[in-house]
């Protein structure tokens, strides 16, 4: 099991708003990538909390036999053709691809790639959508499951289903 977070807070290239990207994102992974399950829509406040546009976030279910830095390359490729680039931590985002777990297998390399991601056990806005296509994940490392994530939850984490 290998779970993508998707995310978009600004209107891509053509004026397309972040739900939009986010679609358009999954047809082009889709016509590489098996994908296998698509969580609801959320909408979520940003984290840190800014004056910055709200998110809109899935997650989604895939396989592939893409090694991960392979898939990294692959979601990397996908963000250029929205027009992303990486300035500063936590700007507002075209489409964001963040490969959130990879077979249950942590794994480091060279920094360029961290999995688990290193903060998703603390985002109601990727724990809720993971948790509607797999109610049985466990963090990689913690083994800790995702409901008992979902309670340790900060509360004041602002997020609603939209689809």
């Amino acid at each position: 099991m290998i779970y993508i977070g998707i995310g978009s807070n600004l209107l891509g290239l053509k004026k397309e708003t972040p739900i939009q990207n986010c679609k358009k994102a999954i047809l082009l992974i889709k016509k590489k990538i098996k994908i296998v399950s698509v969580s609801s829509w959320y909408e979520s406040e940003p984290i840190p909390i800014s004056n910055h546009p709200w998110y809109i976030n899935a997650v989604i279910e895939i396989n592939t036999k893409k090694k991960p830095i392979e898939l990294l390359n692959f979601l990397l490729r996908i963000e250029k053709r929205f027009g992303r680039t990486r300035k500063k931590k936590n700007e507002s985002r075209i489409i964001d691809l963040d490969i959130l777990d990879y077979k249950n297998i942590p794994i480091n390399y060279k920094n360029k790639l961290v999995i688990p991601h290193p903060r998703m056990h603390k985002r109601a806005f990727v724990l809720l959508p993971l948790k509607e296509i797999n109610s049985k994940w466990k963090h990689p490392i913690s083994k800790i499951t995702i409901s008992k994530l979902i309670n340790n939850l900060e509360k004041k984490q602002k997020i609603k289903k939209i689809k």
